[in-house]
């Protein structure tokens, strides 16, 4: 089967207007040293020297994106909130990268209002490269899209800003700064992604905002509604404008109802109104019993359980992903990936085991041998 890039194909998913000629594939992203070890390409070097004004990173991730079957590249850029609170350890994953970095969740450069009024808010104009996503543009092949947006969500920037234990505490014992978190966070953001969809600088918006954990979510759904969906909704609204789908991506238990009998996932579907979910976990609730509950709804993307994609055997493998494939691709509104992202510690000989198996068996009309 050609692997020629076709934007129209993921769209035709997204957008849940039927079934593709196969299904496509779906990342968030794929980790930089399973692109360079597939590529052969430093394209960490690169990273490390220019960032994001690598022409050559951005030369490999095209090149890589589309030999393996992609119709899009993702790209996401980091706007400029600096932080200091940052931890790390030694990598230990399969194709190590030496150090991993995470933010302190009991240490914040944002902790009381005083820090607030004296933090080096940017202004929109300002707080964002956007000319990666031209230069990006640029070099895609003809039929290649591009999905993506302002890398970081709502919640994710104020608990990474303040620190996930000062936010949580701040929910109880500080309202004001929260709410002042939340509304310029979110008026920032929501400033550079109109920016981004106005000047058609991506085919399908997206914000990665993880907003739990294997049992719930890390703040109660009550003050996610107050703060954090009224925004995800203004930014479901900005590409619907201009005909682009919203995607969501969230780690998490999002299925628990809480006392009003409601879910977040509902919340995501009903009132948000995004166009797809992605990020699913066996553990918590598996991609095909999504696909059977929202799938008239929404579009439901990867879900391969990273779990067995580490693990498997591949025989073994390539039977869960058959499995998938019949379970959630008829009648579209669906494209195969991992159930988060191809992390460094996924062997390859799986992440690629996977995406030939999709070749296999996601021909419409979905045949499993």
């Amino acid at each position: 089967m050609s692997k020629n890039p076709n934007m129209g194909r993921l769209l035709k998913v997204l957008l849940r207007e039927g079934e593709p000629d196969r299904v496509p594939f779906y990342e968030h992203f794929v980790d930089n040293e399973v692109i360079e070890a597939l590529t052969g390409k430093p394209v960490s070097k690169a990273l490390a020297e220019e960032g994001l004004r690598s022409e050559k990173y951005l030369e490999t991730l095209v090149d890589f994106y589309s030999r393996l079957g992609y119709d899009y590249v993702p790209m996401e850029v980091s706007p400029k909130l600096p932080r200091t609170n940052i931890l790390q350890t030694r990598d230990v994953a399969y194709l190590s990268r030496g150090k991993r970095t995470w933010e302190d969740e009991n240490r914040g450069v944002i902790e009381t209002l005083d820090d607030f009024e004296k933090y080096p808010w940017p202004n929109p104009e300002e707080a964002l490269d956007f000319s990666v996503f031209e230069r990006l543009r640029r070099k895609l092949p003809e039929g290649m899209g591009i999905v993506g947006g302002v890398a970081g969500g709502f919640f994710e920037h104020v608990s990474w800003l303040m620190g996930l234990g000062n936010l949580c505490r701040a929910v109880h014992l500080d309202r004001k700064l929260v709410e002042k978190m939340f509304s310029k966070t979110a008026s920032l953001i929501l400033a550079l992604d109109e920016t981004i969809v106005r000047e058609g600088l991506v085919d399908a918006l997206r914000m990665g905002d993880d907003l739990g954990y294997k049992t719930g979510t890390f703040l109660p759904p009550r003050i996610l509604r107050e703060y954090v969906f009224p925004n995800y909704r203004r930014l479901a609204g900005l590409a619907h404008a201009r005909g682009l789908p919203f995607i969501i991506h969230s780690c998490g238990n999002l299925y628990t109802p809480d006392e009003t009998g409601r879910t977040v996932m509902d919340d995501l579907v009903d009132s948000v109104e995004i166009d797809a979910k992605h990020s699913f976990e066996d553990n918590i609730l598996p991609v095909y019993e999504v696909k059977e509950k929202y799938g008239g709804k929404i579009a439901v993307l990867g879900g391969v359980d990273m779990n067995k994609l580490v693990q498997l055997p591949e025989k073994s493998l390539r039977q869960h992903v058959r499995l998938i494939i019949r379970r959630c691709a008829p009648g579209g509104a669906y494209a195969l990936g991992s159930g988060n992202t191809v992390a460094n510690y996924v062997p390859l000989e799986n992440y690629l085991a996977m995406l030939d198996e999709g070749f296999r068996s996601g021909t419409y009309p979905i045949r499993i041998g």
